[in-house]
């Protein structure tokens, strides 16, 4: 994956003035940040300053008071760095809750590791990094810390309220730079602009600040977090990056400085290799049935691994290295693919892109900056554009499932970059269709076959377990399916990799005691196989509207044959709600010794107003009533 590499870490702090200790004591927190907060920021400052274009110092002083060991990811602290930055210097101390030092930190505390992800074969970051143990709350930790980086490309962003739950006392941030050192910025939720000033030695400061920020809670289905808290992101206009320099103002130049300094010349393939891929798809006329043809022999001759090497992780490996070694990080894979694809005379364009499955986090169309952290290809055929995630060798051509789907991408081309948008999955694509035949003995044994079929983004629901060995599928198989005494004869699944793909799930079981008989009554449970088990948790006094990222529908049509001689004891169930979000029905019907339980559950995506959030806590406790149903039988 391209990183945008933090130089700051996932959990920094910013920000401390050199305070006598007894401005640390807890006392003096102002009582209105205390409400929510596992922790309080007392005070921080984060100052990045551009001596030149390849010299970069970032400083970070910070002081955090922590009350409980929900605050205590606040002050795990870790400082990553690589070839191309260094850390000039951690220190810090520890204060109890009167101010009182009770231990200092030093460098040497902190663990230094390779920022290795699990997967990497190569990687060139590493992570200095610091987690406090000690059980005695409140404590408050005092850090300082600078980084000398030698780049200007991109700068972290400054994000001081990023953490639930964390309050915010100060904080301040501050971009120092020569007056000829041109920067773009965009602020959001911050009031007023940047205060621009002239520092002792002539240089430009842009500052930001803010103060009494009370603790936000952590609210289901709210927007991205970037969406509304503040923010500042920094873009140069010129800049250098290794051995290559470059300016940019427009998503058209960014793409054009990439495609000519980080891609050109890198797709350059073996004779052997394109002969290959030339004399495969000579009897295909479609261009995206050969394009079909070319991704999949990319797929079943390379694999994924993370390489993080290059320059700073920008730089695709060139195509010939990745068809001699067979593996290759996103960068490239997608470079590979794209050269394979030029062999078969197809255009395509490496595109980046933010990856992310449960926010659709797209690239800022009035901000052009490096934003993405992924990489994906698009075949841009007349009228008929196509997305490829290289990353998999076993998903469909053309398939890219929620984790890029409905976002903005750069596109670099031998033109100039271009914003693209990526295909959305719509609410009613998003179809997982079940259809069940089971069978009641008298004495409340079950046996019967069941088959799912998954599509749109929802293809890959069992992806998991598909690839598994069958021992492991059916252990896995019995944590989707809640039916009790469960025993499994069989289970397959079946990949339709066309066009329009689609995962079959069929499965032959039997399960002992489905149904009880008490008293002379006969009873089962009408919906064991896609229940919804758990409602939503209420929230009093919502700040943020509702955010549903991705639609979904599911049906389900299960006919249970019932065992002779008995009959339903109530009217049969029958609900039906509708609501702009989303709607829900089930309903039972009895035709002489069949009862067939028809149900549909249809979640639509989009942004509703906070009050919403009520009804959608109403509307699944209503669909956990339903699923939750037990049918009561009696003799006729």
């Amino acid at each position: 994956m391209i990183r945008a590499k933090l130089l700051i870490g996932l959990l920094l702090f910013t920000g401390l003035p050199a305070w006598a200790q007894n401005k640390l004591d807890i006392n003096l927190i102002p009582a209105n940040l205390l409400h929510n907060a596992n922790a309080v920021v007392r005070n921080e400052e984060t100052t990045i300053q551009v001596i030149e274009a390849d010299n970069v110092e970032f400083h970070v002083k910070s002081v955090v008071t922590v009350f409980n060991r929900n605050g205590d990811p606040k002050v795990n602290i870790n400082v990553f760095y690589d070839k191309i930055s260094s850390i000039k210097y951690i220190k810090g101390f520890i204060y109890n809750e009167f101010g009182k030092v009770i231990q200092k930190i030093n460098e040497r505390d902190f663990d230094d590791y390779a920022a290795s992800d699990g997967f990497s074969l190569y990687q060139d970051d590493r992570v200095k990094h610091y987690r406090k143990t000690s059980g005695q709350y409140p404590y408050t930790i005092e850090l300082e810390y600078a980084l000398k980086v030698r780049q200007s490309l991109y700068f972290p962003s400054w994000e001081p309220c990023e953490e639930s739950n964390v309050a915010i006392e100060k904080s301040s941030f501050q971009f120092i730079c020569d007056p000829g050192f041109n920067i773009r910025y965009k602020q959001d939720y911050l009031p007023g602009k940047a205060n621009i000033t002239t520092t002792r030695e002539g240089k430009k400061a842009y500052s930001w600040n803010i103060s009494n920020f009370a603790a936000w809670r952590d609210e289901p289905l709210s927007p991205p977090e970037n969406q509304n808290k503040p923010r500042i992101i920094l873009a140069p206009e010129a800049f250098a990056y290794e051995k290559y320099s470059g300016s940019f103002a427009s998503w058209q130049q960014l793409g054009k400085w990439e495609f000519d300094n980080l891609l050109k010349n890198r797709t350059t393939l073996p004779d052997e290799t394109a002969n290959y891929i030339k004399s495969i798809t000579a009897g295909i006329s479609d261009p995206k049935l050969k394009a079909k043809k070319v991704y999949e022999y990319m797929q079943q001759k390379t694999h994924y691994i993370s390489i993080q090497v290059g320059i700073g992780g920008l730089q695709p490996f060139k195509a010939d290295e990745v068809d001699k070694d067979g593996y290759g990080d996103c960068k490239a894979l997608v470079n590979y693919t794209k050269a394979l694809l030029q062999a078969a005379g197809i255009d395509s364009w490496y595109c980046e892109v933010y990856g992310n499955s449960r926010e659709k986090l797209s690239l800022i169309p009035d901000f052009p900056s490096i934003q993405g952290n992924h990489v994906i290809l698009c075949l841009p055929f007349k009228n008929d554009t196509t997305w490829l995630e290289c990353t998999d060798q076993q998903i469909p051509f053309g398939f890219l499932g929620d984790f890029t789907d409905d976002r903005n991408v750069l596109a670099c081309t031998p033109e100039g970059g271009k914003l693209l948008h990526t295909p959305k999955y719509r609410t009613e694509q998003n179809l997982v269709t079940r259809k069940a035949d089971f069978t009641l003995n008298e004495g409340g044994d079950l046996e019967g076959e069941m088959t799912t079929s998954f599509k749109g983004a929802d293809y890959d629901d069992r992806y998991a377990i598909v690839e598994k060995a069958q021992s492991e599928r059916l252990k896995d198989f019995k944590k989707y399916c809640q039916i009790n005494n469960i025993d499994i004869k069989t289970l397959e699944y079946k990949l339709d990799k066309s066009l329009d793909p689609a995962t079959f799930e069929n499965v032959k079981l039997s399960a002992r005691e489905y149904g009880a008989i008490t008293d002379g009554k006969y009873y089962f449970s009408l919906n064991s196989v896609d229940r919804q088990s758990a409602g939503l948790k209420p929230i009093t006094n919502r700040v943020n509207p509702v955010t549903i990222n991705h639609g979904h529908t599911y049906e389900d049509r299960i006919t249970y044959t019932l065992p002779a001689g008995w009959k339903l004891d109530s009217e049969p169930l029958n609900v039906a709600i509708n609501q702009p979000f989303g709607s829900f029905s089930a309903n039972v019907s009895v035709n002489n010794n069949q009862l067939v339980y028809v149900r549909k559950l249809q979640i639509k995506d989009g942004t509703y107003n906070k009050e919403v959030y009520s009804d959608l806590v109403d509307f699944y406790n209503a669909v956990v009533d339903a699923d939750n149903y037990n049918v009561i039988l009696v003799k006729k």
